[in-house]
């Protein structure tokens, strides 16, 4: 089963998002990827919002675990605390190759927290989570949910 990672990183009242045009279907996600073989989750968080993002973050805390389909797998979802830098993708990585062929873009940017309730969000219940977390507070302990039917 698939491993992955998606970090919530949110700067001034807005959340740091990979707005995706995969083919013509358009949403966003948190950035993040594959955890790779060897590699701890947080060294996959690391690695992966470098490549896609180049924001700097710290003190990464796990708040929620989504199992989600065979293709998502589960997705490690941490809470982070924004240091500096503004999204934009690694010149080597493989999302900047991706868009260079011009029919799969990503595209990470700064979405608005108001905005949020009403973006394209690739998993529902995971967006659900969010809001409520952001309206009441970051649980204490990683809160397990499963998900199907994302985009």
């Amino acid at each position: 089963m698939r491993k992955a990672v998606r970090a919530i990183i949110i700067k001034d009242d807005s959340l740091l998002v990979m707005n995706r045009n995969k083919f013509g279907t358009i949403y966003d996600t948190l950035p993040g990827g594959n955890i790779e073989a060897g590699e701890t989750p947080e060294q996959a968080l690391y690695r992966e919002v470098q490549e896609e993002t180049m924001v700097e973050f710290t003190n990464p805390r796990l708040v929620f675990i989504e199992h989600s389909d065979p293709m998502y797998g589960d997705q490690h979802v941490f809470l982070c605390e924004y240091m500096q830098g503004e999204p934009q993708l690694h010149p080597e990585s493989e999302e900047q190759k991706i868009n260079k062929l011009g029919k799969n873009l990503y595209t990470p940017t700064w979405l608005p927290i108001t905005d949020f309730k009403n973006a394209p969000f690739l998993s529902n219940k995971l967006q659900a989570k969010l809001l409520h977390a952001l309206a009441h507070g970051w649980p204490e302990h990683p809160e397990e949910f499963a998900s199907t039917g994302n985009v």
